[in-house]
């Protein structure tokens, strides 16, 4: 009996397990969808054919929308909830469905089954609105309190939702703002102090953007327009050559300098070191000398030879 009950126990751990899994694996495989309203979507049904006597069925979350079978026999559902796709939804031989002249509306999950292999696919649509262009104004309140020297623009867009409105100075970001419920306006705001042709304004969601410039000019007072780039190039590279020539003839004036200043310094030393000593001359008395010779001779006779 007791093995009995540990087999039980291991048998529904075992069943647990696959249900976890399965959990895991349905959610693994919802996929999405993305349009702009007005396009038409596909939503693929991952079937290659219908097999005879089976039944494919699309559903919109929990409402059976339409249905198709091996003779190619479709029939779409009129319901309350299902009666907003009316005339806008087709099927092909494989099951897929196809979403005509797509609303925001048709937002939600699309579930496609079968009679005998029960959920097939499942995918996530999202239909997001047509985006209008954006405005650029000139904010006149601001612009009146503010001083002279700036001026103060908004970028304004209308009837919108899930979007995100910026500010760009050329491919970078300045300042930006998410709008996630519907907006009857929505603006942001940039102080300048002038104004080029590098602005823009951009509206987008996920899959679409809208993108106005700055061309008015009238709107805020134009920046002060810098040399060309080619001339700025040449300019800062003249410059950097003048640069290093100056500091390689400071390094040859410097090292002249200081081996002046370190042989100066050597004959200095040298000439410190030398002793001279002030020079002596005795006078020869000549006529001492010879008297005193003359003192020494003794005389002898010389005797004479007959």
């Amino acid at each position: 009996m007791p093995k009995n009950i540990n087999d039980m126990v291991m048998l529904i751990f075992i069943c647990l397990c696959l249900w976890s899994l399965n959990g895991v694996f349905v959610a693994d495989a919802v996929k999405s969808e993305s349009v702009t309203e007005g396009e038409s979507v596909s939503l693929n049904s991952s079937l290659t054919q219908i097999q005879t006597h089976e039944e494919i069925e699309w559903r919109f979350g929990e409402f059976l929308i339409a249905k198709v079978n091996k003779n190619k026999e479709s029939k779409f559902y009129n319901t309350t909830a299902a009666g907003r796709f009316r005339d806008r939804l087709k099927l092909d031989q494989t099951g897929s469905l196809t979403i005509i002249n797509s609303r925001t509306t048709d937002s939600g999950l699309y579930t496609v089954s079968s009679s005998s292999r029960d959920t097939i696919n499942t995918i996530n649509l999202t239909v997001y609105a047509r985006l209008p262009v954006p405005v650029i104004s000139s904010n006149s309140s601001q612009n009146s309190s503010s001083s002279s020297s700036s001026c103060s623009l908004l970028c304004s867009a209308v009837n919108v939702s899930h979007v995100t409105l910026s500010w760009f100075k050329g491919n970078s970001v300045f300042s930006s703002i998410r709008v996630s419920d519907l907006s009857s306006r929505s603006d942001l705001l940039l102080h300048l102090e002038c104004v080029d042709d590098s602005y823009s304004c951009v509206l987008n969601n996920p899959i679409r953007n809208q993108t106005q410039h700055l061309n008015n000019t009238q709107l805020c007072h134009t920046c002060a327009a810098g040399p060309p780039v080619s001339l700025t190039v040449l300019i800062s590279a003249a410059a950097a050559a003048a640069a290093g020539s100056l500091l390689i003839v400071a390094a040859v004036g410097i090292f002249c300098i200081c081996r002046k200043h370190r042989n100066t310094h050597r004959e200095e030393t040298r000439a410190e070191e030398i002793t001279y000593a002030d020079p002596t001359f005795n006078t020869r008395n000549r006529n001492k000398s010879r008297a005193t010779e003359e003192d020494n001779v003794e005389y002898t006779s010389v005797p004479h030879e007959s």
